[in-house]
């Protein structure tokens, strides 16, 4: 499974590639836009085609997902603590982990649930520098949750999630650092595929 993350911020010809991608074979797109407001969201969702929508994830502005068609929800680490999820019994639900010990504790309420960071992050500079979670990943004993792969993930070197215990791998920096998007996606989905 390969999931892409959109950027914080709104980037141009954003929902251009978020189809194109989807085209290619896609899995699932996290909205990951923590700076919109709703308004916004709802200007952004319909640009994404309706035939997609159902791979959809929204991290926010999760009242607009009965509007466009949307089952699942993403909640980050404090919001899983506090409980804020089990509101949403009826959706399909991920989270993000930043230890293996953490994720063998999670229910099976949770499809999966993203560890990072797994090598230092494309996106954030210095994030990720000093990450011993490849290694930590042959502890996992937590069969019930996918367990995606999340950090300074590229083309060059997916395949070493794929010989792990890992489920699938997630792209932000690689995807949306990159003049070429489309391109990256592609060698990152046959690197899987093959």
């Amino acid at each position: 499974m390969i999931v892409v993350i959109t950027p914080e911020e709104l980037v141009q010809n954003e929902t251009e590639i978020i189809n194109a991608l989807f085209k290619e074979g896609l899995d699932l797109l996290h909205i990951r836009k923590p700076f919109i407001n709703s308004e916004e969201m709802k200007d952004f969702i319909p640009n994404i085609h309706s035939e997609f929508h159902h791979q959809l994830v929204l991290h926010s502005h999760h009242d607009l997902a009965e509007r466009f068609n949307i089952s699942r929800f993403h909640f980050r680490e404090i919001d899983r603590q506090n409980d804020l999820f089990k509101s949403f019994a009826d959706r399909t639900i991920s989270t993000s982990v930043h230890d293996i010990e953490t994720f063998n504790e999670l229910s099976e309420d949770w499809e999966y649930a993203f560890i990072s960071p797994v090598f230092p992050s494309i996106s954030k500079k210095g994030h990720g520098e000093n990450s011993n979670i490849l290694c930590e990943i042959k502890k996992r004993n937590n069969s019930n949750v996918k367990l995606i792969a999340l950090g300074g993930i590229h083309e060059k070197n997916i395949n070493e999630f794929f010989n792990s215990r890992v489920d699938g791998v997630a792209l932000l920096g690689a995807i949306w650092e990159s003049n070429e998007p489309l391109d990256i996606f592609r060698k990152c989905r046959k690197s899987v595929l093959s």
